[in-house]
């Protein structure tokens, strides 16, 4: 593709030759002669001035320093480089393509309703009165629990599991090992010590455009539902508590724990190891920092950081204080000496 096309497609501004051709996408130090790159994080500017790429994607203003021994780099312009490489992307990879049909060894319930466009993979299991909607892909091993209903252009990697219930909204993905709706912790002790288990029989609930990835469950509810709201994406290894309400357009990063009954607002970010406490109240537009762990509620717009969490403004400066506690207590012991020569 020529660069001048390139650049019309993802409404970009060329500064550089439009007929340089591109033939791929790369990162900016992998990135060799005819790929296009993207600068999105200033920690890699010193790569610019020597990056192999034939033209990188970069912000309106953002400096172009360039080794003058290399070939000249072109700079497709825009307001969001990282949205701007995402979409390059699907130009330029296209993923495996799955057509209609059943697979002999996959098991489908007479009274599940399946569309005749739907791809079911090898050693697929659909259970009773299990609903899909269209251009539904089921890769390999999935299993769909009784009564789940599944809305359209579902994609399920292998080994998801959907159980009873369950309901998932349009144009929902799971990555391999996803687990919606398992039982939560549910049990309650008995005078003898040993533990009773809780039915748990509130369903998991998935809005539109949800994506689930690798080996993170979502537990169902005790009593009423667990539901993640649209948009919310949600990394591998991340467990989301029976009964948790999380809003729209979230992002839950890898190893992430929120306990039970969890709510979350709006466009809210927890970074990789956090969580929560159980049955807290998190407002809109959160952000909770790696290994921070929430033990009461959050206001809205608000950074928290560290353990227990802290507005990060405090953290930053108990972490920097943290680092000249030697000195301090050296300072201390000095003071106490001169003191007790003075009596």
């Amino acid at each position: 593709m020529k660069l001048a096309d390139l650049a019309e497609k993802l409404s970009c501004r060329l500064e550089g030759a439009p007929e340089t051709e591109i033939h791929g996408v790369a990162g900016i130090d992998q990135a060799i002669p005819g790929q296009i790159t993207f600068l999105s994080n200033k920690r890699y500017t010193p790569l610019v001035k020597t990056t192999q790429a034939s033209a990188v994607l970069i912000e309106e203003g953002a400096p172009l320093n360039r080794d003058p021994n290399l070939p000249p780099l072109a700079a497709l312009r825009t307001p969001n480089p990282y949205l701007a490489f995402a979409q390059a992307l699907e130009l330029f990879y296209q993923p495996p393509q799955y057509q209609p049909g059943v697979h002999p060894t996959a098991v489908i319930a007479r009274t599940a309703r399946v569309p005749e466009g739907a791809h079911i993979g090898p050693y697929c299991f659909i259970d009773e009165n299990v609903e899909i909607g269209q251009k539904a892909v089921l890769h390999s091993f999935v299993t769909i629990y009784q009564g789940a209903k599944i809305g359209d252009h579902f994609f399920a990697h292998a080994h998801v599991v959907v159980r009873e219930h369950c309901r998932i909204g349009h144009r929902v993905i799971l990555q391999p090992g996803a687990i919606i709706g398992g039982d939560g912790l549910g049990f309650a002790k008995k005078e003898d010590g040993t533990w009773h288990k809780i039915v748990q029989s509130g369903p998991a609930v998935l809005e539109d455009d949800v994506e689930v990835q690798a080996n993170s469950c979502i537990d169902r509810a005790t009593v009423g539902e667990t539901r993640i709201g649209r948009g919310t994406k949600i990394d591998d290894l991340v467990l989301v508590g029976h009964a948790s309400q999380l809003g729209a357009n979230n992002m839950i990063c890898g190893q992430t724990g929120l306990a039970g009954s969890t709510k979350i607002g709006d466009n809210c970010i927890f970074a990789g190891q956090s969580g929560s406490a159980g049955h807290l109240t998190v407002g809109d537009n959160v952000i909770v920092t790696a290994q921070s762990g929430l033990p009461t509620d959050v206001p809205s717009n608000s950074v928290r950081s560290g353990y227990p969490a802290v507005d990060n403004k405090l953290w930053l400066k108990c972490s920097a204080a943290l680092t000249r506690l030697p000195d301090l207590q050296k300072r201390v012991r000095q003071l106490e000496s001169k003191l007790k020569k003075q009596m």
